[in-house]
């Protein structure tokens, strides 16, 4: 049986963790996803990492699903002097989108250039430094320096209430995204949604490349703020981008905007992943500080599926170390959670579908017979993600014949997916659920277990049957 937490941990993988011994940590840390992070690196150091993360997770017995994540509409800075240069509050600079030179700062969009009006805020480097817009003249935009320091090659370019002219989807993002396909990825993050419309544009294009890979929409944006409902109703994930999304809107909006996202997908069984800086003291020491241990927990606390760990793993000194404390906290944070009351604590919740009445008693039932797991049958990953939102206080192991379902719910909050046979009868689909679940450690002979499915099996979304079950009754182990 695991140990690891049940809230999934994705760590980026970069410079700092691509060796395989680094990657074997990580994944016994309790990595459940690896990130790739393709607005740096290239598809030859790409493909090597994931054939690395694919052999240790063979080698360790687990499953590690990849995910990529497309670098979308994000402005950056260009090519700078290796060492950086330094911004003087009070100083004159041009934004261009030719080379650098003294007093030139080259940001390679001309058509977000072209949009840029007189008083308007630019921020760099994740809003450390910021420009107001004075003018524009033939050599570019004229801009004052309002907030200096230290400014470093391909640092991100923020517009606070401006609008973006660049494609959702860039050329860029087609070529990274051809070549994910190749790699036979698990999931897709899109970068800077606006609209549900850009999770569309993405989803065309891998229906035209005969993929039905799930997209994880990031929500990093105002507009996207705006539009959220739509865009949950889009995108098959959401990840909580809060390094962008606290400097396009207000940081101190970020954690409600937060609580609100976490809630709204765990209303519907959504996976959603919490990101950015959550550790990030952890690039440079060994040891978290108390409010990174607190925005952890609280992320948990607040329904998270996943946590996720960017420069912490990439690039930072303590990659294993940040895994593993990562990992502590959520298993911590996990024992203070209403187990089983988490989505509507001691009301009657609404139920609207059979799926949703099954799931809500199927954690119910559970805990009132004293079952040592609940056992899940399913083939696209529903009926595991709708008994998952309600936060059982005992293991979910969701036995699948589909493999892609299998590395789907990797990113689901509290289960283990385990791949089972086709089987042609309920009773067949009994003793494999049950089989895999001894097999594994999870429950042993004469335990009660909960057993759920959509009966027939292979539909999606018709959850309808619910059995409780003594491990050994029928002779299945």
């Amino acid at each position: 049986m695991s140990d690891m937490p049940r809230t999934k941990i994705i760590c980026t993988l970069g410079p700092a963790s691509e060796d395989p011994e680094v990657v074997r940590a990580l994944v016994r840390a309790g990595m459940s996803i690896a990130r790739i992070n393709f607005s740096h690196g290239d598809h030859a150091t790409h493909a090597r990492t994931i054939q690395t993360v694919r052999r240790v997770a063979e080698e360790e017995g687990c499953l590690v699903a990849v995910m990529a994540d497309l670098q979308g509409p994000k402005l950056r800075v260009g090519d700078l002097p290796q060492e950086g240069i330094v911004l003087q509050e009070g100083e004159v600079v041009v934004l261009t989108s030719s080379s650098f030179s003294p007093g030139r700062i080259p940001v390679p969009h001309p058509e977000a250039l072209q949009g840029l009006q007189p008083d308007q805020r630019i921020l760099l480097d994740d809003g450390r430094l910021e420009l107001r817009v004075e003018g524009r003249d033939e050599e570019g935009v004229r801009c004052r320096v309002v907030v200096g320091g230290r400014l470093t090659s391909h640092k991100g370019v923020n517009l606070p209430g401006g609008t973006s002219h660049i494609p959702a989807i860039t050329p860029k993002d087609r070529e990274d995204l051809r070549f994910a396909l190749e790699q036979g990825v698990d999931f897709v993050a899109l970068s800077f949604v606006r609209s549900a419309e850009d999770v569309r544009e993405l989803r065309r294009l891998l229906d035209a490349a005969g993929s039905d890979l799930p997209i994880v929409a990031k929500i990093e944006k105002a507009e996207a703020v705006d539009t959220f409902s739509d865009i949950l109703e889009a995108a098959d994930g959401i990840m909580v981008a809060r390094g962008d999304l606290g400097v396009e809107t207000s940081p101190e909006e970020v954690p409600f905007y937060q609580k609100r996202i976490i809630r709204a997908c765990n209303r519907v069984g959504k996976p959603v992943i919490t990101a950015t800086q959550m550790l990030q003291s952890m690039m440079e020491r060994p040891v978290p500080t108390r409010a990174e241990a607190s925005d952890v927990v609280n992320a948990v606390l607040d329904g998270t599926d996943a946590v996720m760990l960017s420069g912490e793993t990439a690039v930072g000194r303590y990659p294993v170390e940040a895994a593993e404390t990562m990992a502590s906290l959520c298993e911590h944070a996990e024992s203070h959670l209403p187990l089983g009351r988490f989505l509507y604590g001691a009301e009657r919740p609404p139920s609207p579908t059979v799926t949703e009445a099954i799931s809500h008693a199927t954690v119910e039932i559970a805990a009132e017979v004293g079952a040592r797991a609940i056992l899940t049958a399913t083939m696209s990953g529903t009926t595991a993600r709708m008994v998952a939102r309600h936060r059982p206080g005992v293991p979910i192991v969701a036995a699948t014949p589909n493999p892609r379902t299998l590395m789907r719910l990797t990113m689901v909050w509290g289960v283990t997916p385990v791949r089972v046979p086709r089987f042609a009868t309920t009773d067949e689909m009994v003793v494999l659920m049950v089989r895999a679940a001894y097999e594994r450690g999870f429950v042993r002979k004469g335990d009660r277990v909960v057993l759920t499915a959509g009966i027939p099996f292979g539909g999606e979304g018709r959850t309808n049957m619910l059995k409780v079950h003594v491990v050994g009754e029928t002779g299945e182990v």
